[in-house]
């Protein structure tokens, strides 16, 4: 439809010509002259009628220009180099907290478990007499072990002390944990559901809040110069660290891009998001846009002073943007002949949580049950040996017998005994108790409780 407008047009010339690439109009703030592009040129000295090109339209241009409304709306954003996506291995749980925490935690597991140990060996609270009148301390290093693990992973123990220097002791570790703990599952929600750039550009802000990466536009651009008009602070501030580096300004968008792929994410080149995104879908596609556009703008036609082509250009754009023929053509430019893989070049976090972020967990859980049955199985065997040497029966009958009895409840040879496979069977005495010894048991156990 533009081609057609131009077409219809009595004073069009079918004559296009490129113009070479030098530096966009702009206004030197000390003498005020004048550079001028060379497609810029050719139409204010009525030499061209027409400027097709991704040119910005600008209040400058507008003074020596006349603009049809833009066809291609834009901003200034961010290009850095696009971050190395790190695999997350079978273990990524353990990285919200280092390596010191955990080993000193491991460290403080041990420790509490001592300590509550020998305070309670040397506390009376703790010691207690069995049935048999022996002396007996429920915290035993085992216990103490288990009462600590148990604390920690907020589970509880059937074992708790009872003299005061232990519940000091367990008070400070349940705190300990609480705080540990807390942390953790913290670090541990943000650290699995959003991506770890290695990056730290988002934004402007984070551009401004820092030194060590360096930023800067096409020097001579309507980017340049947006920085060097701006009234905002934040701008202001990114323009005077541009201009106390000199060399960060680019000498033209490919000088400015290469130096992204080049930089080892140390450079940030601020190029319009248009230019952004289509680059970005380039090979080597190394290269992303960051966070928002920092402001807005459009691509014009540019026409002379006075031309009224310029009118017949305006209704034609606004027509084809009625019909979405403007938005067909960017998508077809920008999307369908990318060079880049959707994924990589559009995606910018995965933020569900996968198998392999949390693959570690699985992990330990089948290699606890794998100890578990193996240990079982070890105990099953040792005790079948010990049974049966004590019972003078073969190592394989015995096997059997506490194989039946583990599966059914009961074995086939012993129907009156209750027996189980990580006890001693021992044979079974009849006992038998007349009435009269029975009523005086009774008695007995009566008056003792009175």
């Amino acid at each position: 439809m533009l081609r057609n407008s131009l077409l219809a047009l009595p004073c069009y010339r079918n004559t296009m010509r490129l113009c070479s690439h030098v530096i966009y109009a702009s206004s030197k703030l000390l003498d005020r002259e004048r550079k001028y592009s060379v497609a810029e040129k050719e139409m204010v000295a009525l030499d061209a009628d027409i400027a097709i090109a991704p040119l910005t339209i600008t209040s400058d241009r507008e003074k020596v220009l006349d603009f049809t409304k833009p066809f291609m709306s834009l901003g200034i954003s961010l290009m850095i180099k696009k971050p190395v996506d790190n695999d997350p291995h079978v273990f990524s749980f353990m990285e919200p907290l280092s390596t010191d925490i955990w080993l000193c935690t491991v460290f403080a597991f041990i420790g509490v478990s001592v300590v509550l140990f020998l305070v309670s060996r040397f506390s009376s609270d703790e010691w207690q007499v069995d049935r048999e009148a022996n002396l007996e301390n429920d915290f035993t290093i085992g216990n103490s072990l288990w009462f600590s693990l148990g604390a920690f992973m907020q589970q509880g123990c059937d074992v708790l002390p009872k003299s005061i220097s232990g519940r000091i002791v367990t008070s400070v570790w349940w705190f300990f944990t609480l705080i540990i703990i807390s942390s953790y599952t913290a670090n541990l929600a943000a650290f699995l559901t959003t991506m770890r750039m290695s990056g730290t550009i988002r934004s402007a802000e984070d551009l401004v809040k820092q030194t060590d990466i360096k930023y800067g536009p096409y020097k001579g651009g309507s980017t340049y110069m947006f920085f060097n008009q701006t009234t905002v602070s934040l701008y202001q501030r990114m323009w005077s660290f541009m201009t106390s580096q000199p060399d960060v300004f680019a000498e033209n968008n490919d000088d400015g891009i290469e130096r992204v792929r080049n930089s080892k994410s140390k450079y940030v080149f601020l190029i319009e998001s248009t230019l952004n995104e289509y680059y970005s879908s380039r090979e080597p596609c190394n290269t992303m846009r960051a966070g928002a556009n920092l402001d807005s703008k459009g691509y014009g036609i540019a026409t002379p002073m006075g031309s009224d082509i310029r009118d017949r250009l305006t209704l034609s754009i606004l027509q084809l943007r009625e019909d979405g023929v403007l938005d067909e053509l960017k998508k077809k430019w920008w999307v369908e002949k990318s060079q880049c893989p959707l994924d990589t070049s559009t995606k910018i976090a995965d933020a569900s949580l996968t198998l392999s972020k949390v693959a570690g967990i699985f992990y330990i859980l089948v290699a606890g049950l794998a100890l578990s049955v193996f240990s079982v199985i070890l105990e099953f065997l040792y005790k079948t040996k010990v049974d049966s040497q004590k019972q003078n029966v073969s190592f394989g009958s015995e096997a059997r017998s506490k194989f039946r009895l583990s599966i059914s409840g009961h074995s086939e040879d012993d129907t009156h005994e209750q027996r189980t496979p990580l006890r001693s069977t021992n044979t079974a005495m009849s006992v038998t108790q007349s009435p009269l010894e029975e009523e005086t048991t009774v008695f007995t156990k009566t008056q003792t409780l009175v």
